[in-house]
C-alpha cells in the first residue's frame, strides 16, 4: 500500500529510475529556461546552458558520450541493487527503447528522455500519487514509463491524480525569473529573448515539479520562483485541502528544493547554507541546520568544454535517507560524509560519477513509495 509522507522515516518500498539509453538532450526553449541560471563560471542551483534565440519549435540535439551514458547506467543499476540488498522492495520504470520515436504536443516535438530523475514529475503525498505539470517538452510523457507501477498501487487502493497538463508553447512561461538582473543567490542571469508566438498559446500555465516540494508529515514546503510555480502551488493547495498544510517559500532556488535543503530526521535539515533558515516558515526555523563544507572540485570528473553540465558542484547534498540513521551519500563526497558521520548518521557510500552531466543525485533518481511515517505534526 502506498504510504509516504516524508524523506526520513524507515523506508520499505521505493522506485529507482532508469538511465537506459540516456544519450542526449533536446535544447529547445523549455530545456534552456529550466536550466538557465549562471553564477561565477558555474551554475548556482543547476549548471544551465546559455540561452539562444531561435525560432519556435527549433531544437538542438546535444549528444552525450556513450562512455558517460554507460557509466551512468552502471551506477544507477548498482544503486538499485544496493537498496534491494538492504531488504527494501525496489520497483523500476519501463526502460526507454534505443529507437524511441519523438513525442509531440501542439506545435512542438521532442526526443523523449528515460525516467531517470523520477522525483521531478511525480509527488507522493501519503496515499496519493500526483503526476505534476512538466516544464520540459522532452519529459512530457516521462511518467508513462512509470504507469505500470502506479497502476499497481492504484489497484491496491492508492489515489492517483494528475495536474492539468500545460501546452508548453513559448508563451506558456513566466520569464520574469530568468530576466531578473540578479537572483536570490547573487549572480546575474542571462536574458531570455525571442519567445515565438504559436496558434496554440493559452498564456501563462501551471508548472510545478515534485522536487520543488519538501514533505514534512502534515506540512508541505513549496518553492516558488515565478508565476508558473505559483499557479501549480494554487492547484496543489486546493487538491490537498484538509489533509496537508502548504507553505510557500519564495525563490529558495529557481525550481528544485532538494539540492538546497533536505530533512534528515525530525528537527534536522541538511542545508547548502545557513541563510536558508530565514526563508522557511517560522515553525521550522528552530530545526538544526547541518551545513557541509564547500564541494571539492577534485571530487568530480574532468569534462571537455563540449560536455553540457546540468548541476552545480552542490549536487551531492541530494542524498537519500533510508531511515533516521542511514543515509546514502556519494562516495566521492568525503567532506559531506565526514560531516554526517560527526553528527551521528550512518553513511552508506555509493558511487555516482556523472551527476553533473545528468541533472540529479540519489534523491532525484528515486521516489519512495512506502515509509513508516504518517501525517505527523513536526512543527
Amino acid at each position: 500500500m502506498l504510504n509516504s509522507h516524508d524523506d526520513f522515516t524507515p523506508m520499505s518500498e521505493i522506485i529507482v529510475g532508469s538511465a537506459e539509453n540516456y544519450l542526449g538532450h533536446d535544447r529547445d526553449l523549455t530545456f534552456e529556461l529550466f536550466f538557465h541560471e549562471a553564477l561565477d563560471g558555474y551554475r548556482s542551483d543547476w549548471a544551465y546552458p546559455r540561452l539562444a534565440a531561435r525560432g519556435a519549435g527549433q531544437t538542438e540535439q546535444w549528444k552525450i558520450s556513450r562512455r558517460y551514458a554507460d557509466e551512468l547506467h552502471e551506477d544507477v543499476e548498482a544503486l538499485a541493487a544496493l537498496i534491494g540488498s538492504l531488504g527494501i522492495t525496489v520497483h523500476r520504470p519501463l526502460p526507454l527503447p534505443p529507437d524511441a520515436a519523438a513525442i509531440a504536443g501542439l506545435g512542438w516535438q521532442a526526443a523523449p528522455t528515460p525516467a531517470l530523475n523520477i522525483r521531478d514529475n511525480t509527488l507522493i503525498l501519503g496515499d496519493e500519487i500526483v503526476e505534476t505539470a512538466p516544464a520540459i517538452r522532452s519529459r512530457y510523457l516521462e511518467t508513462r514509463l512509470l504507469a505500470p507501477i502506479f497502476r499497481r498501487y492504484f489497484e491496491a487502493g492508492a489515489r492517483w491524480s494528475t495536474m492539468p497538463r500545460p501546452t508548453l508553447t513559448d508563451a506558456s512561461f513566466d520569464l520574469s525569473y530568468a530576466r531578473d538582473a540578479a537572483t536570490t543567490l547573487g549572480g546575474p542571469t542571462e536574458p531570455v529573448t525571442d519567445p515565438q508566438p504559436s496558434p496554440y498559446d493559452v498564456g501563462i500555465e501551471m508548472m510545478l515539479d515534485g522536487a520543488q516540494v519538501l514533505r514534512l508529515g502534515q506540512d508541505l514546503i513549496v518553492n516558488i520562483a515565478q508565476a508558473n510555480h505559483r499557479s501549480g502551488a494554487d492547484w496543489l493547495e486546493r487538491q490537498v485541502q484538509g489533509r496537508f498544510r502548504v507553505h510557500r517559500v519564495w525563490r529558495m532556488a529557481d525550481n528544485h528544493i532538494d539540492s538546497m535543503l533536505l530533512a534528515l530526521r525530525p528537527g534536522v535539515f541538511l542545508a547548502r547554507h545557513a541563510g536558508l533558515r530565514d526563508l522557511l516558515p517560522e515553525a521550522f526555523r528552530t530545526w538544526k541546520f547541518i551545513v557541509p563544507p564547500e564541494p571539492d572540485p577534485g571530487s568530480f570528473p574532468a569534462y571537455d568544454d563540449t560536455d553540457l553540465l546540468l548541476t552545480s558542484p552542490y549536487i551531492d547534498i541530494n542524498v537519500l535517507s533510508l531511515d533516521e540513521d542511514r543515509v546514502l551519500v556519494n562516495a566521492d563526497c568525503s567532506g559531506l560524509i565526514k560531516t554526517l558521520e560527526a553528527e551521528g548518521f550512518t553513511v552508506i557510500p555509493v558511487q555516482h560519477r556523472h551527476r553533473r552531466l545528468f541533472g540529479g543525485g540519489f534523491h532525484c533518481f528515486t521516489l519512495d513509495t512506502r515509509r513508516s511515517g504518517g501525517a505527523e505534526d513536526y512543527r
